[in-house]
């Protein structure tokens, strides 16, 4: 199993395989494509990520202490998002989660290339992932 590094490394030698963005883009959007789908259950406001400008569904399990996430939104670009944090974050322990950083966005420059909305919305993306670590960790102690 990969720790969060390495996926984060991975990613970041991943989209340094590409010279622009719009190449980015298009990786992102394909990211998306193979998404692990949120349960259609799932796609009502309790689960919906607030400060996102897109509609963005993140649903989260605990299986043999480790959370696994899955997720939708109703933008390409937004689901490619998700589709990374969701790479790097499920199937980790509660406690990796909440302890990992996110310098690897600032690293694929990920940020910079996002509009200011978009930005605050990967924002609360991962504060919601790292929030649902925070439960899951209380329950497991």
């Amino acid at each position: 199993m990969q720790t969060i590094k390495e996926i984060q490394e991975e990613i970041i030698d991943e989209f340094s395989m590409f010279e622009d963005w719009e190449e980015r883009y298009q990786y992102m959007i394909d990211l998306g494509k193979d998404l692990p789908l949120i349960d259609e259950q799932y796609k009502t406001e309790d689960h919906i990520i607030k400060g996102c400008q897109s509609k963005v569904w993140v649903h989260a399990e605990l299986q043999d202490d480790k959370i696994a996430f899955t997720a939708d939104s109703d933008a390409i670009i937004t689901k490619g998002i998700i589709a990374i944090l969701i790479r790097v974050f499920s199937n980790q322990q509660p406690s990796e989660i909440i302890e990992a950083n996110t310098d690897f966005i600032d690293e694929i420059g990920l940020k910079e290339h996002l509009s200011p909305t978009r930005a605050n919305g990967l924002v609360s993306m991962i504060k919601q992932l790292k929030m649902y670590a925070i439960a899951y960790q209380t329950q497991l102690k």
